[in-house]
C-alpha cells in the first residue's frame, strides 16, 4: 500500500499537469481561431481557381499544355507528399495521416511502382526516416509563421513539375488532414498530377454542354491558352497554400480537443486519488484510535 505522502505527491503532480494541459488548450483555441479564419478565407479562392482552370481546359487544345496531357499506361514512378505537424500532443492527428500514407505507399509498391516520399512537418520526417523510406524532400517549422511564400515553394518544388513534363515522373499525390470543424478532421488523399478534374471532351456538342455546367462562362483576356498556361502553375502555389492552412487548422483543432480530454481525465484522476487518500487516511486514523482504546483498556 502506498504511503499517504506518496499519494499527496501524486495528487500535486497531476494538478500541475492539469494546469499545463488547460493552458495548452487555451493556446490551441486561440491559434485555431486565427487559422480557421485564414482557411475559410483562402478556400473559396482556391476552389474558384480550380473552376476557372476547368472552364478554360474545356476550351483549348489540351495537348498544347503538358500538365493537361493525358498519360497512357501504368505509373512507373510516383511522388507522395505527406503533410504532418511539427509538434505532438494533438491526439491521433499524425497517426491517422501516417497510417493512411503507409497503406498507400505499400499498395503502390505492390504494383511495382517506384515511390518517393516528400514530407512536411517533423513528425512525418522522423517517422519515415526511422522506417527506412527514401525521403525525397523535407520541410519543417513552417506552421508557426505560415505565409503564402511557403505555399509557393511547396507548390513549385514538391510536385516536381519539370520532371513530370519531362516524363520521368508519372503521378504526384498529397496526403493531408482537411479541416472540417474544431473537433473533426478528415484525412484526404489527393492527386495533383496528372490533373484529374478535367472533363473528357469528344465533340463540340459535349463542349457546349460541359461549358453550361461549369460556373463562369466568361470571355477571357489575354487568350485562353496564355491565361491557362499561367494559371496552371499558379494553381499549384494556391493549392499548396490551402493544404498547409487546412493542416494547420486541423492540427490546432485536434490539439485543443486532445488537451481538453487530458484536462478532464486529470480532473477525474485527481478526484479518484483524493477519494483514495481520504479513505486511506481515515483507515490510519481509525487504526490509531483503536490502538489507543486497546491500550487504555489494558491499563484498567
Amino acid at each position: 500500500m502506498p504511503s499517504l505522502q506518496s499519494v499527496r505527491r501524486k495528487i500535486a503532480s497531476v494538478k500541475k499537469t492539469q494546469k499545463i494541459t488547460k493552458a495548452m488548450k487555451m493556446v490551441a483555441a486561440a491559434k485555431l481561431k486565427r487559422t480557421q479564419n485564414r482557411i475559410l478565407a483562402a478556400r473559396p479562392y482556391a476552389l474558384k481557381m480550380r473552376d476557372t482552370i476547368r472552364n478554360l481546359s474545356l476550351r483549348v487544345n489540351r495537348d498544347a499544355h503538358p500538365l493537361l496531357r493525358k498519360r497512357e499506361g501504368e505509373h512507373r514512378r510516383v511522388i507522395v507528399t505527406v503533410v504532418t505537424s511539427d509538434r505532438g500532443l494533438c491526439g491521433a492527428f499524425n497517426a491517422n495521416i501516417l497510417r493512411t500514407a503507409v497503406t498507400a505507399l505499400k499498395e503502390l509498391e505492390s504494383r511495382g511502382v517506384q515511390v518517393e516520399v516528400a514530407v512536411v512537418g517533423r513528425k512525418g520526417r522522423d517517422f519515415f526516416r526511422r522506417r527506412g523510406w527514401t525521403v525525397r524532400r523535407e520541410v519543417v517549422d513552417v506552421f508557426d509563421k505560415l505565409t503564402f511564400e511557403h505555399g509557393m515553394v511547396m507548390g513549385e518544388e514538391f510536385p516536381a513539375l519539370d520532371e513530370y513534363v519531362a516524363g520521368s515522373i508519372d503521378a504526384v499525390y498529397i496526403i493531408y488532414n482537411e479541416f472540417k470543424s474544431a473537433i473533426a478532421q478528415r484525412v484526404v488523399v489527393e492527386r495533383l498530377l496528372p490533373i484529374d478534374w478535367v472533363v473528357e471532351i469528344t465533340d463540340r456538342k459535349d463542349l457546349d454542354q460541359a461549358t453550361e455546367t461549369v460556373p463562369g462562362g466568361y470571355f477571357y483576356e489575354p487568350s485562353e491558352d496564355e491565361l491557362l498556361e499561367h494559371l496552371l502553375h499558379r494553381n499549384f502555389h494556391v493549392q499548396a497554400y490551402r493544404v498547409l492552412l487546412e493542416s494547420s487548422a486541423a492540427e490546432q483543432g485536434a490539439r485543443m480537443a486532445a488537451m481538453d480530454g487530458a484536462t478532464r481525465n486529470a480532473g477525474e484522476l485527481i478526484k479518484n486519488l483524493t477519494t483514495y487518500y481520504n479513505k486511506t487516511r481515515q483507515g490510519v486514523i481509525t487504526k490509531e484510535l483503536m490502538d489507543i482504546v486497546g491500550g487504555a483498556e489494558a491499563l484498567k
